[in-house]
């Protein structure tokens, strides 16, 4: 069995290869993907060759942990999950390719564990699920935020949380006049428009590790900073105003399987909606020109590969 997949053979150097997949084991299933989605953090860095290094790296690689698409196939114990649409958050099935994050192919075989039944009408939106997941799981901690920096895809999903848990509207930066508009029950502002430095809590989903002086002047005493972007460079902060306001900083990690379940919940309700996040799609044989459109065209919030004519 193999599957064609986008692979990385060295950082910028892109393109679809056939790999050989591992076998089917009885507790796996067989997916045929239907859309993936191109992700504008740790994607980035690995097509920039920015990515710290991390278990698995190495070239030929592939990428992605953002796909959806069908169980066509099962193992003995996963019989059951034939037929089912699923949520594909990575995958490492390849016999001739590194799997960081592996999802990003027309077919991948993966534990049954691993494949989150989703509803097949949320289409392409489905491969929101990780992004809406690390969001939910960066809003853990005690104080839901007052300010949110960054208006991408990732910060647009924790306001609409922030909202969805029943907390205040949040205000929302961003230096990018386009990216300023999209707002659903929250304002959108430049960060030159804000006189504010009494946020109890500020999320930073800008992924800019030079700024963080910069939010710690806008926090109240003891108010905290929760970095939920991923940073390429190394982030750093002067100690006196930090000292001054007493100021807690917390690093957000990615989702934890509970995230993805209670993610589901939120969208099954109706309480999250994920309409109007991705604003590009293009056919997975144009990835070569799609991974750079989604990492530097300020138009593209979202960008998702269709494997539906995949060959």
């Amino acid at each position: 069995m193999d599957a064609m997949a986008v692979t990385l053979q060295a950082p910028r150097r892109l393109s679809i290869q056939r790999h050989a997949l591992c076998d089917c084991g009885p507790s796996d299933c067989v997916v045929d993907i239907h859309y993936s989605g191109i992700s504008t953090g740790t994607e980035k860095l690995l097509w920039n060759g920015e990515m710290p290094r991390f278990p698995g790296m190495g070239y030929p690689l592939v990428p992605g942990y953002e796909s959806v698409g069908r169980v066509v196939d099962a193992g003995a114990d996963a019989q059951a999950r034939i037929g089912e649409w699923v949520f594909v958050p990575g995958a490492t099935c390849y016999q001739d390719a590194k799997g960081l994050f592996g999802g990003t192919a027309e077919r991948v075989v993966v534990s049954s564990a691993r494949a989150l039944p989703v509803s097949e009408s949320l289409g392409r939106d489905g491969t929101l699920f990780a992004l809406a997941a690390t969001a939910l799981h960066a809003l853990s901690g005690e104080k839901p935020p007052e300010l949110i920096v960054g208006h991408g895809t990732l910060g647009r999903l924790l306001a609409r949380l922030t909202i969805a848990m029943g907390a205040p509207a949040p205000v929302v930066w961003d230096n990018k006049a386009e990216r300023r508009t999209g707002g659903v029950g929250y304002d959108v502002i430049a960060p030159k428009d804000d006189d504010r430095h009494n946020y109890a809590a500020i999320y930073d989903a800008s992924g800019y590790a030079d700024g963080i002086d910069v939010l710690i002047g806008r926090l109240a005493h003891r108010g905290e900073l929760v970095l939920a972007g991923f940073y390429a460079n190394r982030p750093s902060f002067a100690f006196p105003a930090a000292f001054r306001a007493e100021a807690r900083l917390r690093v957000a990690a990615e989702w934890q399987p509970d995230d993805l379940a209670a993610t589901r919940t939120l969208i099954e309700d109706g309480a999250l909606d994920l309409a109007g996040l991705i604003s590009h799609t293009a056919p997975a044989g144009a990835a070569e020109a799609a991974y750079p459109t989604a990492f530097h065209d300020p138009d593209c919030l979202k960008m998702v590969l269709d494997w539906s004519q995949a060959a």
